[in-house]
């Protein structure tokens, strides 16, 4: 088999490359692991078996350059490095390698990754366990996996946080009434991630303020659209119409009655 001998090595701009000239011509470029790995030195004689055994080991050498700058920037679970890496078009033998690497050397660990994300979740937002698990999933966490981080979400903090969530969306849906008010924030929390049970739990330890009076004046100006589209009904039907309409809303039988009844005036 032909041979050829490595007539000079040198450095290139760019840290940790090396340009690699065979019998006085420019061959190829490793990075200093796999000059290392393989020795390379001058007058060295490599065939070209070896020399492609020197370029799929640089391969992966480039590869795995690329996942630590991913990796620089924050915490990634193993299917956003494998994601990334396939963007780059690299063989899935390059990519199982350097995956490898990547877990010995403890730089991607998915349950470390999910029970930061946990954490991180638990302290900055008011996301509750199913939409933490459901975007756990997204990134290929194991269920095994979540469980054990969800652990890192004490049921004190989940409290808290759902109380406060509670509030927030009470202020906002303030101008309903109560009954619709709770069937809303109930709503809420659910899409937030929070279960039933908990939710429940939270609502009953709220005092919700009632004020009659301005439960009257959001009614009477909900009334007041209802009452003028449905004018071009007869008076009854037109009755009638406004009335299931604030049924639906949620308002009270005696604020209706007293809002038809000034209407008959």
């Amino acid at each position: 088999m032909m041979t050829k001998k490595i007539t000079k090595i040198g450095m290139q701009k760019r840290p940790g490359r090396y340009n690699i000239f065979l019998d006085e011509k420019y061959a190829f470029s490793v990075s200093e692991s796999v000059l290392i790995n393989f020795r390379l030195a001058k007058d060295m004689e490599i065939d070209g078996q070896l020399e492609k055994l020197i370029l799929a080991d640089d391969d992966v050498a480039k590869a795995y350059s690329k996942a630590l700058n991913y990796l620089a920037h924050q915490l990634r679970a193993e299917s956003e490095v494998i994601t990334k890496l396939k963007e780059l078009e690299l063989d899935d033998n390059v990519i199982d390698e350097v995956m490898q690497k990547l877990r010995e050397q403890n730089l991607i660990d998915d349950q470390n990754y999910a029970d930061s994300y946990v954490r991180t979740i638990m302290l900055t937002s008011d996301k509750g366990p199913s939409v933490i698990r459901q975007n756990l999933r997204q990134k290929k966490i194991g269920e095994n996996l979540i469980d054990q981080a969800l652990q890192q979400y004490p049921e004190d903090a989940l409290l808290e946080n759902g109380t406060k969530l509670a509030e927030k969306q009470l202020k906002h849906y303030h101008h309903f009434p109560v009954k619709v008010r709770l069937q809303k924030v109930r709503q809420s929390m659910m899409i937030k991630g929070f279960k039933g049970d908990l939710i429940t739990q939270i609502l009953n330890n709220i005092t919700i303020k009632e004020d009659p009076d301005e439960e009257w004046e959001n009614m009477k100006a909900q009334a007041q659209k209802l009452w003028q589209r449905n004018r071009k009904y007869a008076f009854r039907e037109r009755i009638l119409r406004t009335k299931r309409s604030l049924f639906g809303k949620g308002y009270s039988t005696e604020f209706i009655n007293r809002w038809i009844e000034e209407q008959k005036i």
